[in-house]
């Protein structure tokens, strides 16, 4: 008996065991079929076992040497039989420690795995999950699991859907990290724009912190607690204005969790009368960005009176409930100034192309430095520009708190946590731009970045806990050279899997992935 391959019609082949007796062939059994090189590679091997089953042993004049054996075995390796193993094994690992193995289902394993490191298109992980991994997926699959993976048949699901279960497993281990109490969070949106002309009822063109305004966008709104560790996040038309979601996050979060009361700190776009009044009669305390130049004139000039030198921090009582903690560095100083400075050799350039016009005089931004000369004329005043130059440096917060003006500004400062939330999804994950068109999908790409950057997120702690060298950015090089070699043993004929010998930086990162203090 013998193992042999044929080629079918359809352009599968069968692998089939056959024995010849009284001069004619006959088909023993056949053992499956396969188009991939490593499928018909597993079915050979256990034809080659069944064959030393069912057949007679015989004694060998003599017993091959150690190098004849594994020539035999190195010959009969294909590079099919290789595989990358270290997205599994790093970001594997993590995505069960987590938790997120909760979730019974491959696809959206592989696709959160891929996207930490290999981000790109969906049909571009396809090919990656299929040449490097073994898994294969049609470009139909993705799309009908992405409508899915928020919604059931078009609805949002009643049940616990993907996006709900990430979402509450998220939370879990927010809560691990921050000692069972959510005692601070930190609220702020981003721009997220599409490869795209048209809009619908969520993509909408608007304000675009992205720089795109004339691509459709949505919004994301981001909960994150202390050390940055995720909450929840929603999605928003993109014409919307930001200002206005802030209450509504807030809610849906802690209806959804149960958390209590925590300190919210958002930065300055959310600060306004609407979203300070609906926070009060939430009962939440709250440390927001304030914009001293903006405030009224009785704030404004309690501010300047101070005449705050480097490091001072003094409090404004604005008669509302709260306060307005205000402090200044030269650092700060020298920055605002440069800034300025910037906008305003920006404004000359333009001015001097005579590309402004009447309605270019409003108060976005350095815009606020035109004037008009008579009817026609525009030009720089520069009174006004030097008269902000007592601004600089001066930064202020409003709050309700009790806590003192140092720890107002300390929790604050915290804000750059989902600042850089945002950034390492923008760059890292690559979230965007968005080619998706359908809400289902938009919806189901934004929770698998989320999910990979809770991963990510997990990873950094590690590496800094362990005080190693190795970067968010090396470890996504480092995995995608870590492989693994399924091979059969000629004698035997069974099929085993072993991971290739790692170098030391290799090893370093599986190792801290793989044993650390829970």
């Amino acid at each position: 008996m013998y193992v042999r391959r044929k080629v079918n019609k359809s352009g599968s082949t069968s692998v089939q065991i056959v024995d010849k007796a009284g001069g004619f062939y006959r088909v023993v059994c056949s053992l499956g079929t396969g188009r991939e090189e490593w499928e018909l590679v597993r079915l050979e091997a256990r034809g080659r076992q069944y064959i030393k089953e069912h057949s007679h042993p015989e004694l060998p004049f003599f017993e091959p040497s150690i190098d004849d054996r594994i020539k035999e075995l190195l010959s009969s390796l294909h590079n099919s039989q290789v595989q990358v193993i270290g997205p599994e094994a790093v970001y594997g690992r993590l995505y069960d420690e987590i938790g997120y193995n909760a979730i019974r289902n491959e696809m959206f394993r592989h696709l959160v795995i891929c996207r930490l490191f290999n981000p790109g298109s969906k049909l571009k992980t396809i090919d990656y999950l299929s040449r490097y991994l073994g898994r294969h997926y049609s470009t139909d699959q993705v799309y009908r699991f992405l409508d899915n993976l928020c919604y059931k048949d078009g609805r949002r699901s009643s049940g616990p859907d993907i996006k709900s279960r990430v979402e509450e497993i998220s939370f879990a281990k927010t809560k691990r990290e921050c000692g069972d109490r959510i005692e601070v969070v930190f609220y702020d949106m981003t721009t997220l724009y599409f490869e795209a002309a048209d809009e619908d009822d969520l993509r909408k063109c608007g304000f675009s912190k992205d720089g795109k305004h004339s691509n459709p966008q949505i919004f994301l709104g981001l909960l994150v607690a202390t050390g940055g560790n995720p909450i929840g996040y929603e999605i928003y038309e993109g014409n919307i204005f930001e200002g206005h979601t802030l209450i509504d996050f807030i809610k849906k979060m802690s209806d959804k969790f149960g958390f209590d009361k925590p300190i919210v700190v958002a930065d300055a776009g959310l600060l306004s009368k609407r979203n300070i009044a609906g926070l009060k009669a939430e009962g939440y305390e709250f440390i927001l960005g304030a914009r001293p130049k903006n405030d009224s004139e009785t704030v404004k000039e309690a501010i300047l009176s101070l005449n705050l030198k480097d490091g001072e921090v003094r409090v404004i009582e604005r008669g509302d409930g709260t306060r307005m903690v205000v402090s200044k560095t030269d650092r700060r100083t020298v920055k605002d100034r440069k800034t300025r400075e910037r906008g305003l050799s920006r404004l000359e350039k333009r001015l001097g192309s005579g590309r402004l016009t009447k309605a270019n005089i409003n108060n976005k931004g350095y815009n606020q430095y035109l004037a008009m000369e008579g009817d026609v004329k525009i030009s720089i005043d520069y009174d006004k520009f030097r008269a902000d130059a007592a601004w600089d440096g001066i930064k202020g917060y409003v709050t309700n708190t009790g806590l003192s003006n140092e720890d107002v500004i300390s929790r604050y400062s915290d804000l750059w946590r989902i600042e850089r939330a945002f950034r390492m999804n923008k760059t890292d994950l690559q979230v965007r731009p968005i080619f998706h068109r359908l809400k289902n999908r938009i919806e189901g790409h934004i929770c698998i970045c989320f999910t990979a950057y809770t991963i990510m997120l997990e990873l950094e702690r590690l590496l800094k806990a362990k005080k190693s060298d190795i970067t968010l950015a090396r470890a996504q090089e480092i995995t995608k050279n870590m492989y693994q070699l399924t091979y059969t043993l000629p004698q035997s004929g069974l099929t085993k899997t072993a991971l290739l010998k790692m170098d030391d930086e290799q090893r370093e990162l599986y190792d801290i992935v793989t044993y650390h203090p829970e």
